[in-house]
């Protein structure tokens, strides 16, 4: 393959990717879904029996690329959500957020797993597990542009989510580290805590976590010597990112744990306090999605659209059960956790319908669990569904709820 042979099928999927994203974000949903269905449109060029578009696009050559592309992305992704989480803000969220994501957790990964283990015995328990976990992924970004539109966001239960989001990335990043290095470790879906390796997976688990947060500290400090002397220049975000991408590798060739949570981690050990963490976070983003990001998005969705033919009546059936479970699974989990702390019912279910919305983190852990060979490719449809079911669900119950509250207020003020 020429090297300019690449620009072509770049240039396709931003500008689709664009034009999707913005589509989806104008009917409320994440422009994620967007840059999905453009992946999937571009995916339809498969089926137009033409030799020079088959090897424009789906070229071995070409296919490699745009995954070693798409590779960065998520790695640019998880980078960005740990600079985004602020520490401070963990520690002053109280217990019924944490109440509230550990059922939200809990709940969905267990029904998750329930529902593998019925329809897909023969997989495993290791990957039985890791199709639950796929399921306790949440992203609240439209949960929250509606609070904000109704004028909510500050309220017990919108701040209740917001918090309960973050403590969720962080929980789910341990539990998919655990997962992955298992399977690193077992080399099958199986899992046996007696196995020889197993005690070696668990070290190299925890030696990855003290040793990030050790150069963690000493990256922060001299963090705070460069923006003391030279604030907002470029070699900050330039040094953040070989952390990120240092992380990443060091994870996965040394430890064994995936490469999207030392990622992650090197965003939450260089963000939240530090005064330089929006500058470096709007860089990060910038970069990411102008051109990484959405070719992840759009790669997935080229190389989904083979699997919807392929599907056997049982996976069919998996699937849809799956689908449930993950919608349910949040619904419920955090609906009773909120409950617990004793909110109301109704607030317990916008708690619920608040924390059930899934995007871009649903999508890293499965393409992480079929990378793993733990998820089979043909999930991918199905985690689609719930993103997309999610995001048109989560708005229109959301609002129905805080409509019904002032319709009753105001038969209240009409009787009175």
């Amino acid at each position: 393959m020429e090297t300019f042979e690449i620009l072509l099928p770049l240039a396709v999927i931003l500008l689709l990717s664009k034009l999707m994203g913005l589509g989806a974000h104008k009917c409320g949903m994440p422009a994620v879904l967007g840059m999905l269905v453009a992946g999937i449109l571009i995916g339809l060029l498969r089926y137009i029996p033409w030799d020079p578009l088959q090897r424009a696009f789906f070229g071995s050559d070409v296919t490699y690329v745009l995954s070693v592309m798409s590779k960065i992305g998520v790695v640019l992704i998880m980078f960005s959500a740990g600079l985004g989480t602020d520490l401070k803000k963990l520690r002053q969220t109280g217990v019924a957020s944490i109440v509230i994501t550990s059922f939200g957790v809990i709940v969905p990964m267990g029904l998750g797993t329930l529902v593998a283990y019925l329809f897909l015995p023969e997989a495993g328990i290791l990957s039985n597990l890791f199709y639950g976990a796929i399921l306790t992924a949440t992203s609240v970004s439209v949960t929250v542009a509606v609070l904000k539109e109704l004028g909510k966001l500050n309220t017990a239960v919108g701040t209740s989510i917001v918090a309960a989001a973050v403590i969720d990335d962080v929980i789910g990043i341990i539990i998919l580290s655990v997962l992955t290095g298992f399977s690193g470790g077992s080399g099958s879906g199986g899992w046996n805590w007696f196995a020889p390796n197993a005690g070696l997976v668990v070290i190299k688990i925890a030696l990855f976590f003290i040793a990030a947060v050790a150069v963690g500290v000493g990256l922060r400090k001299l963090f705070d010597l460069m923006e003391r002397k030279a604030p907002h220049n470029r070699r900050v975000p330039i040094i953040s990112l070989a952390a990120c991408f240092l992380y990443a590798y060091c994870a996965e060739k040394l430890f064994g744990v995936a490469d999207i949570t030392g990622a992650y981690l090197a965003g939450l050990l260089l963000g939240g306090t530090l005064s330089e963490t929006p500058y470096v976070e709007s860089k990060v983003d910038e970069m990411g999605y102008l051109i990484f990001s959405p070719i992840f998005f759009a790669f997935i969705g080229m190389n989904n659209i083979e699997y919807f033919a392929s599907i056997s009546l049982k996976f069919l059936g998996f699937g849809a059960v799956f689908v449930i479970a993950g919608l349910l699974g949040k619904l419920l989990g955090c609906g009773v956790g909120a409950k617990l702390c004793k909110f109301s019912f109704r607030d317990s279910f916008r708690v619920g319908i608040g924390m059930m919305v899934r995007a871009e983190v649903v999508l890293i852990c499965t393409e992480r669990g079929v990378s793993a060979g733990l998820v089979d490719a043909k999930i991918y449809p199905f985690v689609i569904v719930v993103i997309l079911l999610s995001s048109i669900l989560t708005p229109i119950l959301m609002k129905w709820s805080y409509r019904k509250d002032e319709n009753n207020k105001s038969l209240n003020e009409v009787k009175l």
